[in-house]
């Protein structure tokens, strides 16, 4: 009867142990009294990554207690520890490192010459083989109404390097709701899950930047990081005369270990005042364009933690316009450098999660890394009820 006792109280103690509690914290500028949307909140203990949702929010599952690094390029890192979480939403105030008096660095190599020898070493240092699992997630809206969304939980198996680069995915969970209008097109709906992660590897969204030719068309500039000494920002904006649709860039990397921690760029506004609107039956007038990709690198690994990219265009048919934006959101949740075992018939070949059937096992998008907002969440509920 007494080991009979003892082994429930085993088993009892080990759930008590082992029950997980959510916690939130919600990150505030500490000038301006307002949300922070994007900084990399790390939990050390699980190893688990997430991003700062337009409010400002974080929510995650956590067993026992650890560190918590919050990071931004905008603003000092702060450390805190899980067991000072008591609230339901535990504010945090960062404080900005911006600093537009940082210093302009003078190089005896033209910055071009720089940020390609920086990209070849990133990509030579980018860990692989790995396996990130990340959470996705899109809306689409349609003359100025959300007509569609979806999200999903996937794991990425990543190989080879350069042109041998290969990611085989899983999609553990997914769901979408809204209806997919044909004349919208699916050019436009969702990530090429496919090449999205050679994309992100082989940095290819700065090759207008990397040619020989960029060298006229774009002004480079070099500056001291603030909050990092062996970090630089380079600023790489287009030629005041162009004519053409060009962006601004900002690449901040490590100038000791020579890889780039984060990437973001936008239409240029002077550029998007210089274009010509096209009218052609077919053609595409872009007015937003946002894309930001984060990378972190630790002593051993250095992977993708997260990606945003919205775009926003008028396209001309035959008898009307049509106003189409896209916001996607991609979030490395966990990194592993195990391989997952699987068999072929479940690896994911489609481009894109819009027509998978709705696979909801757990209410995964609560803690997957990017916590919805308020307005969010009242968007996707609308959607999931014309959906049934």
């Amino acid at each position: 009867m007494k080991k009979i006792y003892l082994v429930f109280l085993l088993i009892f103690s080990l759930i008590g142990f082992s029950q997980t509690t959510e916690k939130s914290i919600i990150l505030i500028d500490a000038a301006s009294n307002l949300p922070i949307e994007s900084a990399t909140v790390y939990i050390l203990k699980t190893k688990q990554t997430l991003l700062s949702n337009a409010e400002g929010k974080i929510t995650f599952e956590l067993n026992g207690t650890s560190n918590i690094q919050v990071t931004h390029s905008s603003y000092l890192s702060v450390t805190v520890r899980s067991s000072a979480l008591q609230k339901t939403d535990y504010i945090i105030y960062l404080k900005s490192n911006i600093n537009d008096l940082d210093e302009i660095i003078v190089t005896k190599q033209h910055p071009q010459k720089i940020l390609k020898s920086i990209v070849e070493n990133s990509i030579k240092k980018l860990t692989s083989p790995a396996r990130l699992k990340v959470y996705s997630r899109e809306f689409f809206k349609q003359d100025g109404a959300h007509a569609y969304y979806n999200d999903g939980l996937l794991n990425f198996q990543l190989t080879g390097k350069n042109n041998k680069f290969k990611s085989t995915i899983l999609v553990e969970q997914n769901r979408s709701f809204g209806l997919v209008n044909d004349a919208i097109g699916a050019e436009v709906l969702g990530y090429n899950l496919n090449d999205i992660m050679q994309n992100y590897y082989n940095f290819k969204y700065l090759l207008p930047i990397l040619e020989t030719k960029a060298i006229k068309q774009y002004d480079y500039v070099i500056k001291g990081y603030t909050a990092n000494a062996d970090y630089n920002v380079m600023l790489v904006t287009p030629i005041d005369k162009t004519k053409e649709l060009r962006d601004d860039f900002k690449i901040i990397y490590d100038n000791k270990k020579k890889v780039i921690v984060e990437v973001s760029s936008t239409i240029s506004p002077s550029t998007l005042a210089n274009t010509r609107e096209k009218k052609m039956v077919g053609s595409k007038n872009i007015y937003k364009s946002i894309f930001k990709t984060i990378y972190r690198i630790d002593d051993v690994n250095y992977y993708l933690v997260s990606s945003q990219e919205e775009i926003g265009f008028e396209r001309i048919d035959r008898d009307k316009k049509t106003d189409i934006e896209v916001r996607n959101y991609f979030v490395t949740t966990f990194f592993s450098t195990q391989n997952f075992e699987y068999k072929e018939s479940e690896v994911f070949k489609d481009k894109t999660l819009y027509n998978k059937k709705n696979v909801i096992l757990t209410n995964y998008w609560d803690i997957s890394g990017l916590t919805s907002t308020e307005e969010e969440e009242k968007i996707i509920e609308v959607m999931a009820a014309k959906s049934y």
